[in-house]
């Protein structure tokens, strides 16, 4: 016996192949890569941890790109993040050729804050929670 489908399971099953279809197609043009520095896109990542055998307190008062200063670093603009202390738990990063106009920051274990000054530069304070207390901590930066 030869199967014959009924026009219904020939309709039904054009529907589906177009209705997967359009949303494979929907899909590949959601994922495609943003460009970078772009308005919306992540426009560098600093992840400061200070040198691993000296600590973070040990970063200098001049900006510097130092690898062991960052466990993490992106800049979309291509030169490496840079990262200066000015103070008992102030710290300056900045992305060279980046224009982010803002950014995130997060420390573990202090309460943090950020500041947008003038020349792209993110000053980064933190404090021991609950007190006022300057302190030094890791900290991550994101601009976007």
């Amino acid at each position: 016996m030869r199967f014959r489908p009924s026009p219904a399971t020939v309709v039904a099953g054009v529907a589906l192949f177009f209705a997967l279809g359009g949303s494979a197609f929907g899909v590949s043009q959601a994922l495609k890569p943003q460009a970078r520095c772009s308005t919306g896109a992540v426009r560098g990542i600093a992840a400061v941890t200070g040198d691993p055998t000296k600590g973070i307190a040990n970063v200098p008062d001049q900006f510097s790109s130092t690898r062991a200063f960052f466990s993490r670093a992106f800049n979309c603009a291509g030169p490496a993040p840079q990262v200066r202390r000015v103070a008992t738990g102030v710290f300056e990063v900045r992305f060279p050729g980046n224009a982010a106009p803002s950014a995130l920051v997060s420390a573990a274990n202090v309460d943090a804050w950020l500041q947008v000054l003038p020349g792209n530069v993110f000053r980064v304070g933190m404090h021991i929670t609950g007190g006022h207390d300057m302190t030094d901590a890791p900290f991550t930066v994101v601009a976007l």
